[in-house]
C-alpha cells in the first residue's frame, strides 16, 4: 500500500475524514479484513477471511463500513471481532 493510501486510511480511522472512500477497497490491496456494521444493533464488527460468513459479508462505504489491513487496526478503530 502506498504512503498516500496509508495516510488517508489513518485519517479516516481517526475520524478526521468522514464518509471518505477508502483506498483499500478490495482484497487485492492486501487489506482483507471486512469491517461491517450490524443492521440490527449498529455494532461495528470485523470479519477475518477464515471466519464463517466472511464471503457473504459485503462492505457498504455509504454506511461507514470499511476494510482493515490488520486486526490491531480494526480494534484500535473500535471494532470487535465476529464471534463466528
Amino acid at each position: 500500500m502506498g504512503m498516500k493510501n496509508k495516510i488517508v486510511m489513518s485519517l479516516a480511522a481517526s475520524g478526521m475524514i468522514v464518509g471518505a472512500q477508502y483506498f483499500a477497497e478490495s482484497e487485492g490491496s492486501g487489506c482483507n479484513i471486512k469491517g461491517n456494521i450490524s443492521v440490527s444493533s449498529g455494532e461495528r464488527i470485523y470479519h477475518m477471511p477464515s471466519q464463517d460468513y466472511y464471503d457473504e459479508t459485503r462492505i457498504d462505504f455509504s454506511k461507514g463500513e470499511r476494510w482493515f489491513c490488520s486486526e490491531s487496526e480494526a480494534r484500535s478503530a473500535g471494532w470487535r471481532k465476529a464471534k463466528v
